[in-house]
């Protein structure tokens, strides 16, 4: 029986991304450094394949600092922590090391010099997200007002109008953030905001990326997980942009093979999170099925690195 045809739109860039790569590089040397097991503060990135595979080398996940015993190492997931972990680690005298992405760290720094020159902090992001939690935990409880929506704009009760500044989590949509800054700068003229967005590059690229191929798609498939704020960000833009049967899987056994009968091109992304090898597994599903032929479309190149911490590159 001869085989459908179909056309596989493989966006580019997708999948991990530098600060991504560095907390997973700092698991692994963490674990070749001090030996299993080492204790990680949340899943060191949102992905269940990635966590699992350090899990099997002797990493230990964990939701609160007191799960950790004192006498062995603990890393801090890439999203960031509140201020008081590290400070509790340091007063127990752990070994810690802090695998926040840097592109997060500036933003945490953002809000302490905000808060330093006297202005009240408003932070666009979404409630419960660890890296929102980490960037409104820099501050004394109750500095940080946290809006999602452009209607929390319009309910926001400040304390002085004319001294305020806003800072965004790194994984937002881009499109909607803007409404959001925009209803803020209206409300609000005088509100300070950063030199640059917020939102990482690598999430603006693999939005950008998505918007590229989506008009061109029966079906997109965002590979990454449910928890992962960026990967649904991408299913969201995949569906403004007009694909409307956009879905995140976690990797091959989750598509819905039903729903793609009858089309003829599909979209192929992957969250910041996601390993390049679920997505060759997807890649690999659709030729069982498919007589398929791959289009990479790249939107943007990216060469950016960050140094894991010295602690684990000194030898001794």
């Amino acid at each position: 029986m001869t085989k459908p045809t179909l056309t596989l739109y493989l966006a580019a860039p997708r999948g991990f991304c530098a600060g991504v790569d560095r907390a997973i590089k700092i698991v692994e040397m963490a674990l070749e450094k001090w030996g299993a097991p080492v204790y990680v503060r949340h899943e060191i990135v949102h992905n269940k394949f990635v966590v699992d595979g350090l899990r099997a080398k002797g990493a230990v996940f964990v939701e609160e600092l007191d799960r950790c015993p004192d006498d062995r190492p603990v890393i801090f997931s890439a999203h960031g922590v509140p201020k008081a972990i590290p400070a509790e680690a340091a007063r127990r005298e752990m070994i810690y090391v802090d695998a926040t992405c840097p592109l997060v760290s500036k933003v945490h720094i953002e809000a302490q010099r905000h808060a330093d020159n006297g202005l009240q902090m408003v932070m666009i992001g979404h409630a419960g997200h660890p890296e929102t939690i980490g960037t409104m935990g820099q501050l004394p409880e109750g500095e940080v007002l946290l809006v999602e929506t452009v209607e929390d704009v319009a309910a926001l009760d400040v304390r002085d109008p004319s001294s305020l500044a806003f800072v965004t989590q790194t994984t937002l949509s881009v499109d909607d953030t803007a409404e959001i800054v925009a209803a803020l700068k209206a409300r609000f003229p005088a509100i300070v905001g950063p030199h640059k967005e917020d939102i990482c590059y690598a999430t603006t690229n693999r939005q950008e990326a998505v918007k590229n191929i989506a008009p061109d798609c029966d079906a997109l498939l965002v590979v990454g997980a449910p928890n992962s704020s960026n990967s649904k960000r991408l299913v969201e833009v995949a569906r403004k942009a007009g694909c409307t049967y956009a879905q995140l899987v976690q990797r091959a056994a989750d598509i819905d093979w039903r729903a793609l009968e009858g089309i003829g091109s599909v979209g192929v992304t992957a969250g910041a999170s996601a390993p390049e090898v679920l997505i060759d597994e997807v890649v690999n599903a659709f030729r069982v099925r498919y007589e398929t032929t791959v289009e990479i479309v790249e939107t943007a190149q990216e060469n950016v690195e960050f140094k894991v911490p010295r602690v684990l590159r000194q030898t001794a």
